[in-house]
């Protein structure tokens, strides 16, 4: 099942207990958005500057740790395969925006991803993979996680053959001092995803190290990507629990002053690294969300960029 296909199974679900309105548009189900013309575009104060797509490849990350399925991280793992089953629990939503480069239209794929450590998901059943990439084709998904049952890492997750989290690491005091910078106020670390070899689908993904000023490499794989998608993603994803005292997702509240954002996105063809456009990096499922289809009518989706940066805030 696809991504897009198991978004309209939740939608169904959710709607037994959110009222919202939805409608299909394109090739796309997605909800319909009510005043979505009032919602103002807000910028940014400053415009964020990714480091050169081109620097020098130099070792590999530190503190990156092959990752060990235990009993506390079973749940959240079995919750990322889902995104291609239909596995929804009762009053618990999957959603997800962002953009999405189409196949064919690139051979690499990079972005400055912020990070919130402070930022605690209580409960057991929720997780935040915000912001996550991947692009078209590629063996491998790298992702911000916020779980009650892993803490806060980025995940290097295998898409060619055991599908599964590959490499993790904490994010911890050590990889804000290496792997981030300040972007708009807070933490943020850069992430490139290249295809290595044509041939054999090989992939490489790598963090930019700012104290060797180089990319580091995370995770290489090679072989089939069996998502079966036809196109890339970088997006905003939560699986979220409605409280019953409010009646909104737990993180509406846990996430009242996190800012999520995803800037200098950037698709890279033929050697050459340009920024995410409307023609080959659409908006997906909407261009305009409804907040209620989240779980938190307050949520704000900020178009900071044509589609080369976004930010999800309250």
């Amino acid at each position: 099942m696809t991504r897009r296909m198991l978004l309209a199974s939740v939608v169904l679900v959710a709607c037994t207990t959110v009222p919202v309105t939805a409608a299909a548009s394109g090739p796309v189900t997605g909800p319909a958005v009510a005043g979505a013309a009032a919602r103002p575009r807000t910028r940014p104060q400053t415009r964020p500057e990714a480091p050169d797509p081109n620097a020098p490849k130099l070792g590999r990350v530190e503190g990156a740790r092959t990752f060990t399925p235990t009993s506390r991280n079973a749940e959240a793992v079995e919750k990322f395969r889902a995104l291609h089953r239909a596995r929804v629990q009762r009053e618990q939503i999957h959603h997800f925006w962002g953009v999405e480069p189409a196949a064919g239209t690139h051979d690499g794929l990079m972005a400055t991803h912020s990070v919130t450590p402070g930022y605690k998901v209580s409960n057991n059943a929720d997780y935040t993979y915000t912001p996550t990439i991947k692009a078209a084709g590629s063996c491998m998904e790298i992702t911000t996680v916020y779980s009650k049952a892993v803490g806060n890492e980025v995940w290097a997750w295998s898409w060619c053959g055991n599908d599964g989290p590959a490499k993790e690491i904490k994010m911890d005091a050590d990889f804000l001092q290496t792997y981030t910078t300040t972007v708009n106020g807070q933490p943020a670390y850069n992430v490139q995803l290249v295809q290595t070899n044509a041939s054999q689908n090989a992939w490489s993904a790598y963090l930019y190290n700012y104290k060797t000023k180089a990319w580091s490499l995370f995770f290489s794989k090679s072989g089939t990507d069996s998502s079966k998608l036809t196109y890339g993603w970088d997006i905003f994803e939560i699986y979220a629990t409605r409280n019953p005292s409010t009646n909104t997702a737990y993180y509406c509240t846990e996430a009242k002053n996190v800012v999520f954002e995803s800037s200098s996105i950037q698709l890279r063809k033929n050697g050459a690294w340009r920024a995410a456009s409307p023609s080959d990096s659409p908006w997906q499922p909407t261009a305009t969300p409804n907040p209620q289809d989240y779980l938190c009518p307050s949520l704000k989706f900020v178009r900071a960029g044509e589609t080369d940066h976004w930010i999800v805030r309250q």
